[in-house]
């Protein structure tokens, strides 16, 4: 293992270990009244990373280009899943399959398949992809299947995250920028109309230009997250500390995670998270510019960004920069199959650190 490959796992063990300290932090006033006991929402984050850390293991040691050959494969199978979640009986809620006594969501496993599929077919469609038929139009088709679902769920947040990911692939995998902003013009409205039919999505666009008027509605989770983030000060009231926790804040274990953070520790610890987060997008940035080929670059580049933006997301969220997205904070936020997917992104950004390294080895 060379230095690269141990710098990823020494910052994604920080950031596992961080998420699973503040996931208990954070939850155990809730876990208390629902389970009886405070660890209830621990043991289910320690499943999922207990699960995260064996796709890590296995996406790491296992030869990336193997992927290419099975990921309409892995997609489609994804989309099935993602589809189940639409049918009574059969879904856990809205978003979630049941698998024994633990849920599933299948639109998070669909992030690591979506990585998979736009690498591999990028590579295979080469210079095809400057053409607008050929090299953007698939892609749209398969973005616009996945919509339907995210909408009807609803997921908006993940629709935003899926839609990025795709236009961001696409363009460092050669498409015309043209083409890319011409689609993204011609969403525009489809996006105003999504918003304007559900009320509750209109106050929260609503509640982020004007919070304060909002304030005890749709602004009341970021006027909370706020308060308690500016409480903690430099050093932070102390772990376990937190008092936005004790019913103040909704969503405090999960998408407003960060905001405990940021109370118990203060600047001091807030800053170290979310500068562990920023090193391992760098890090994954690195291990691309040494792929040994296109695909792997591709891979680590399409890893490195679900993860970079969906935490710019979060945090804009939390801080009040951003409207609410729903979306949770990577490693840190409550949720066993987004970790269990976070940490199989990082096998994929290891998996191509390592191929790099055997290349290096061979010249």
């Amino acid at each position: 293992m060379d230095r690269l490959q141990g710098k990823i796992l020494v910052v994604s063990v920080f950031l596992l270990w961080m998420g699973l300290l503040f996931v208990y932090s954070a939850s155990f006033p809730l876990s208390v009244r629902l389970f009886g006991h405070p660890f209830g929402f621990l043991e289910r984050q320690a499943l999922g990373a207990v699960v995260g850390l064996v796709a890590l293991g296995v996406l790491w040691r296992v030869d990336y280009h193997m992927w290419a050959q099975v990921d309409d494969i892995l997609l489609v199978g994804v989309f099935f899943l993602s589809v189940l979640t639409l049918v009574p009986g059969i879904a856990s809620g809205p978003r979630w399959l049941g698998v024994g006594p633990a849920t599933v969501q299948p639109t998070e496993l669909g992030k690591v398949a979506l990585v998979l599929y736009l690498g591999g077919s990028l590579v295979r469609r080469g210079e095809a992809i400057r053409d607008f038929r050929q090299g953007i139009l698939p892609y749209l088709l398969v973005l616009v299947a996945f919509s339907v679902v995210l909408v009807l769920q609803p997921d908006l947040g993940m629709l935003l995250l899926y839609s990025s990911a795709v236009g961001f692939l696409l363009w460092v995998g050669g498409a015309r920028l043209r083409h890319l902003l011409a689609v993204g013009a011609g969403a525009l409205p489809v996006l105003a109309g999504l918003l304007a039919a559900a009320p509750y999505r209109v106050g929260r666009l609503l509640a982020f230009f004007d919070p304060a008027g909002y304030q005890e509605t749709y602004a009341y989770q970021v006027y909370q997250s706020m308060m308690a983030i500016g409480a903690g000060g430099v050093l932070g009231r102390g772990l376990g500390a937190s008092r936005a926790k004790l019913f103040y804040l909704p969503e405090a274990h999960n998408d407003f995670v960060f905001a405990v953070v940021a109370e118990e520790t203060g600047l001091l610890g807030a800053g170290s998270a979310v500068l562990l987060l920023a090193g391992l997008v760098f890090l994954a940035y690195q291990a691309a510019r040494r792929a040994p080929d296109r695909l792997g670059a591709l891979y680590a580049l399409g890893a490195a960004f679900l993860l970079g933006f969906q935490a710019l997301l979060n945090l804009g969220v939390v801080v009040g920069v951003l409207p609410v997205t729903g979306l949770t904070l990577p490693f840190l936020s409550y949720g066993g199959s987004s970790l269990a997917v976070t940490l199989a992104l990082v096998g994929l950004i290891l998996s191509v650190a390592r191929q790099g390294v055997s290349k290096e080895g061979r010249a």
